[in-house]
């Protein structure tokens, strides 16, 4: 026993230095993405409009809207995906902390009591109770336990980033939501103003029609129109109505449609800074959670190795007894034990090497994981910033068509009264005013929605 504690101390120090620590992020993503993939140092190959400087968070309060604030706010507060994510988080928790519970000694208290009783030969019924207190303690000479901790803890740290990347996620949809709400809203009036547009044209129709100026025809040309613009307007009310149960859905509530948008779309902000790309690795929450994912299988490995050494464990423990007959002769009976086990895994028929095997290529398969990610995550800003610049184009080119649409219907309105050209011409002219204005609410709107994917793909914090 004396020369026995001196050779475990060591064997403790030994395995202190066991467990090796994971690649770096830049290394692992080197690794994942491989050599094909040269990612930009400097700036993302879009990014000639953007602006300057590092990512910034608070991306919510951008828009100027306190409605728009108060509503992420509250899915934050209340939205079930996050109450999941949350759920995760504990449970991953809990999972570390019982991964590393062999680290520490496991202690057991005992205790009995039971009663004989000589049916047979006539004797007394004797007594007995005992109790006794035991201890345990693994060393974890290679690391194996330690290991396996590191790895508890790297999945609780990626269940950290996921849930980190649901706030995100539940912020970016709430906003998106709430755009798409105000826009669908916005084309029922639109809706509403063609289907006035149409009335006021039958009216002057009819009152030609009634001095012989038109035929039958361009009434009924008038009158289907009207019926063809309150199907849309029905349309866009379903639409409005899917938009506000989406909302309401993000927000927690029951889907009853009745949360309203705003009266306007707010104007899409200037550019934002994107920063550099090597920085997106450490800044977005699911490739955070990814290269977690990579750390966590970098400590399976270890683990599974050193299930192929011998493990050696402590054990000792104390106890008392007592009866009725050691009662009567005044003796008791107090007993203490030490020990020490050893095991060598000589022959598994192969388990523990297939369990390396197993983790190694879990390991590859979190790494091609990781690199797929990271190349989506690149991708996804690269897009970004160019739809940034395009739908921005698209946007002026249809202000540019509406205005000039405007003008032509004045022309053909001035032109059907004076008789020089058919009422058709005339629908014709109303369809592409109508269809100019449904356009710009629908561009200004992409405009916001792909502003908010830009701030997810940046990984830039709504909060801030």
């Amino acid at each position: 026993m004396r020369n026995f504690l001196p050779l475990s101390l060591s064997l403790i120090l030994l395995g202190g230095c066991a467990v090796k620590e994971p690649p770096t992020v830049q290394e692992t993503a080197a690794t994942a993405m491989g050599e094909e993939a040269e990612v930009p140092k400097t700036d993302f190959k879009a990014a000639a409009n953007a602006a300057k400087g590092a990512v910034q968070d608070g991306w919510v309060r951008s828009f100027g809207d306190p409605k728009l604030e108060a509503l992420v706010s509250d899915a934050i507060d209340h939205n079930l995906d996050i109450r999941a994510a949350i759920a995760r988080v504990d449970a991953a928790a809990a999972e570390a902390t019982q991964a590393g519970a062999e680290l520490k000694p496991a202690i057991v208290l005992g205790g009995s009591s039971k009663v004989a009783d000589g049916f047979s030969s006539g004797s007394d019924s004797t007594d007995s109770s005992g109790v006794s207190l035991n201890a345990s303690w693994e060393l974890d000479v290679w690391g194996r336990i330690r290991a396996e901790a590191a790895a508890g803890t790297a999945s609780f740290e990626a269940t950290q980033f996921e849930l980190e990347a649901v706030y995100q996620s539940v912020a970016a949809q709430t906003a998106k939501a709430y755009f798409f709400l105000t826009e669908a809203t916005l084309q029922v009036a639109e809706a509403q103003k063609a289907i006035d547009l149409y009335k006021r044209s039958l009216e002057v129709v009819e009152a030609k029609y009634e001095i012989g100026q038109v035929t039958k025809k361009e009434v009924s040309q008038a009158k289907a129109r009207i019926a063809q613009g309150e199907i849309v307007i029905r349309r866009a009310t379903s639409a409005k109505n899917q938009a506000a149960r989406s909302l309401e859905i993000l927000l927690g509530r029951y889907p009853s449609a009745e949360i309203e948008g705003a009266e306007e779309l707010v104007a899409t902000p200037p550019p934002i800074p994107v920063g550099i790309p090597s920085e997106l690795l450490e800044r977005r929450p699911d490739l955070q959670a990814a290269e977690r994912k990579v750390a966590a299988q970098f400590f399976e490995i270890q683990e599974a190795k050193a299930a192929r050494l011998p493990s050696i464990a402590l054990s000792a423990g104390a106890g008392s007894s007592t009866s009725d007959l050691t009662d009567m002769i005044g003796l008791g009976s107090d007993y203490w034990t030490a020990g020490a086990n050893f095991l060598a895994p000589l022959y598994t028929g192969g388990e523990l090497e297939a369990q390396v095997e197993i983790e190694t290529a879990q390991q590859q398969e979190a790494l091609a994981e990781y690199g797929k990610l990271a190349l989506k995550a690149f991708s996804e800003v690269e897009q970004g910033l160019s739809n940034e610049s395009l739908l921005r184009e698209q946007e002026d080119y249809i202000r540019e068509v509406l205005v000039e649409s405007e003008n032509a219907l004045r022309v053909s309105n001035a032109q059907f009264e004076q008789g020089r050209i058919e009422f058709l011409f005339v629908l014709i002219q109303q369809a592409e005013v109508i269809g100019a204005r449904v356009s710009l609410l629908r561009i200004r709107d992409k405009r916001l929605q792909q502003r908010i994917d830009l701030h997810l793909a940046l990984g830039g914090n709504f909060e801030g």
